[in-house]
């Protein structure tokens, strides 16, 4: 059997491979249902038939792998994350999440590890939505949450959903037979590099997801009057931008206050005149949390206080709500067997939320989930600067395979 540096150094070398299949020449930049979606799960496919997988692809273009336990009506253990990236993305994020799993399954077959369940592997196709602009594509077609309207999204050349997934060699009307069975699958584990700096801060290769924070999305207009800007007084104005600015940094006081995050990413604003008073605003809020009920009282004061600015600067002020999801919490379960494997891995146990969202968050609507978290250095990510270590793979390794032993005693123990 190899080593787990061995193993580590093996997956650090195929992050690197897949890390060149790009539609760009640039920037790593591959999506869902492309020429370079396709080639990516030709590799991972070569990958899994090395470490002794059966594999194929789902009917929403998910790569999945199994080692195979003994008994055919074995409940499934699924283990993975996403092969898309974000334009001009990283190397580590998603794709780490596939790799390892893999790995793992080579050296519980080098090992003769029996395990009383299939050790499923998944690559899903999309979670970013880069291309069709709604995330999770991959993993909610597990759930069977494929809305009919999709059909007709399209990417920035026009082309349809639907369309695409002809041209994959899919049907869309197909899809749901990807949804799987909820009865059949003991839980869905997710190894993820962690996109923050609190591993790096606190010294320390993993970490244990407690949950993914729950997320609002609004879009704000604030509308006043343009004017020229040498000519109108200043009580007299009304001034779309300034508004704006003082709303935008209420955003970021309460979320300070109240101990979540909140962001303003976007700005837009006309007339955009350098000699004009802006006459319209719009401009977007962020706002997580790992308790819905908190976001969204913390939301309502937001609101408020815009509503009162633009009420003393004599503007108006809509918005309106452009995404919500809700907050998932991990199986303590599964949190309590990642923790106790850390510990007997030879790491210190740390416990954080994840602020970002993962393919977790669908899966939790059919079977119990858990993240473990791997370091990246100055917890940088969707950008091409991702950068992780070998020597924390090979921690994530450790961990990882000791919790499947783990598991795999509990579900002997029940039977």
């Amino acid at each position: 059997m190899m080593s787990f540096a061995q193993a580590a150094s093996l997956v650090m070398h195929r992050l690197q491979e897949l890390g060149q299949v790009s539609q760009s020449d640039i920037h790593l930049d591959r999506r869902y249902l492309t020429e370079e979606h396709r080639q990516a799960n030709t590799l991972v496919a070569d990958w899994m038939s090395d470490a002794g997988m059966q594999h194929w692809q789902d009917a929403a273009g998910n790569l999945w792998g199994r080692l195979a336990a003994d008994t055919p009506s074995a409940p499934r253990l699924i283990m993975g994350s996403h092969l898309d990236t974000v334009p001009n993305g990283g190397k580590y994020d998603g794709m780490l999440g596939v790799l390892a799993p893999v790995t793992l399954a080579a050296m519980c077959r080098e090992t003769g590890l029996k395990l009383p369940f299939h050790l499923d592997v998944v690559g899903f196709g999309d979670e970013e939505g880069t291309r069709f602009g709604s995330t999770l594509l991959g993993s909610r077609a597990l759930t069977g949450n494929w809305p009919a309207q999709w059909a007709g999204l399209t990417d920035e050349n026009g082309i349809s959903l639907a369309q695409a997934m002809a041209a994959f060699g899919l049907d869309f009307h197909q899809v749901s037979k990807a949804a799987i069975d909820p009865q059949t699958v003991m839980g869905y584990i997710e190894l993820h590099i962690e996109q923050g700096p609190v591993l790096e801060h606190n010294h320390l290769p993993v970490g244990v997801v407690t949950g993914i924070a729950g997320a609002r999305r609004l879009e704000v207009t604030v509308t006043g009057f343009a004017g020229h800007a040498g000519t109108v007084p200043m009580p007299m104005r009304q001034d779309s931008l300034a508004a704006a600015s003082e709303m935008i940094l209420l955003v970021e006081q309460l979320a300070h206050a109240q101990d979540l995050v909140a962001t303003v990413g976007r700005i837009e604003n006309r007339p955009n005149g350098v000699n004009v008073i802006a006459g319209k605003t719009v401009f977007s809020i962020d706002i997580r949390s790992e308790d819905d009920e908190h976001r969204d009282q913390v939301l309502e004061q937001i609101l408020q206080g815009i509503s009162d600015i633009a009420c003393r600067r004599n503007v108006q002020v809509e918005h309106k709500q452009t995404h919500s999801a809700p907050a998932v919490k991990c199986a303590q379960a599964f949190q309590d067997i990642l923790s106790t494997a850390i510990v007997q891995s030879g790491y210190a146990p740390l416990s954080l939320p994840s602020g970002a969202g993962h393919d977790a968050m669908a899966m939790a609507q059919i079977c119990p989930v858990a993240m473990l978290f791997t370091r990246c250095e100055k917890g940088i990510s969707h950008h091409p600067g991702e950068a992780i270590i070998t020597e924390d793979i090979e921690a994530s390794l450790r961990v990882l395979f000791e919790t499947i032993k783990q598991l795999a005693t509990t579900v002997d123990a029940k039977e």
